[in-house]
């Protein structure tokens, strides 16, 4: 059966942990090349052991690759201003691109949200780590409620799991997220914070979830949360909740300050968030990076059978 060739650009963490759950799991594409900048990186290795093309030239070593017009799909898991470079010159040869960094040229798309809806677009961005594992959260409050006047998360992930390109994308990740709570979360205002853990034995992805919102009840917001998290766990099965949703009422006797929204009171929503890696690459701690390639790969899998379907009509 024929299959979609793609290629990823950055050979650190991110991009490797994509490389494997490619070749091990993915229905629809297979790897055309593994393209970095650094000769000696762990990445390009892996890549070449296993027989994939490589180049540690970027991307101008990816578009002089011989089979560069065999490749459709490009994941970018560089940097947020890098990205904008490589899609420019991606663009240029027609290829369909998946953003795995902050720069947010193309809609966010986080699958248990919004999967389907851009799949036409030719450049799409997967939020953050943190963005993809709380985000979905926020929209199942929304989706509840009457009213979700404000969405704030906290992404605390192990250091060790966070290599050179996240760490370089740190105020783009925070930017981006809080972005995105807003435009898919649904939240009139949005805050994102991001701890690199330094704990040794590193611990694993955890995140908080934050909400205010009006005109909904606890109940409708459990269930709501329920739903949700099961369509994150068909492509993430490590996802799952740290301990039962609490809610508190912030009565008008003493409401809490929103800045750009201003005294706000509601029903409190708090979502404790547990996210296991499946150690395809480094091990399972490193649960923000199996979030973040399990979406890309949901994603591009999309993209990549529908074409499929095209063809064989």
């Amino acid at each position: 059966m024929r299959k979609i060739k793609c290629a990823i650009i950055g050979s650190g963490n991110i991009g490797t942990d994509l490389m494997i759950k490619i070749m091990r799991t993915s229905r629809h594409l297979e790897m055309g090349a593994m393209v970095g900048i650094d000769p000696n990186s762990d990445g390009l290795a892996r890549a070449a052991r296993l027989g994939v093309p490589v180049t540690h030239e970027g991307i101008d070593g990816l578009l002089k690759l011989d089979g560069y017009a065999d490749i459709d799909i490009v994941f970018d898991a560089t940097s947020a201003r890098a990205h904008v470079h490589n899609n420019a010159l991606l663009q240029q040869g027609g290829k369909k691109v998946i953003d795995l960094t902050p720069a947010a040229i193309g809609p966010f798309v986080i699958p248990a949200i919004n999967g389907e809806a851009a799949l036409d677009e030719p450049n799409v961005n997967m939020v953050t780590c943190g963005g993809q594992a709380t985000i979905p959260m926020v929209h199942a409050v929304k989706r509840a409620t009457q009213r979700l006047i404000y969405g704030e998360i906290v992404a605390s992930i192990a250091s060790k799991s966070a290599g050179p390109g996240t760490r370089a994308n740190i105020d783009e990740f925070t930017e981006t997220t809080s972005k995105a709570i807003e435009v898919l979360g649904g939240a009139e205002r949005g805050k994102a914070i991001i701890i690199l853990n330094p704990a040794e034995p590193p611990l694993i992805m955890r995140d908080t979830v934050f909400t205010l919102s009006q005109g909904g009840d606890p109940a409708a917001i459990e269930a709501s949360i329920a739903q949700t998290m099961e369509a994150v766990r068909r492509y993430v099965p490590g996802y799952r909740l740290k301990q039962k949703v609490q809610f508190e009422v912030i009565g008008d006797n003493a409401p809490v300050r929103i800045p750009g929204v201003g005294p706000a009171s509601g029903l409190k929503t708090t979502i404790l968030l547990e996210v296991e890696g499946a150690a395809h690459y480094l091990p399972a701690y490193a649960g923000n990076l199996d979030i973040m390639t399990s979406a890309a790969l949901v994603t591009a899998d999309r993209w990549a059978a529908r074409k499929l379907e095209k063809e064989a009509a």
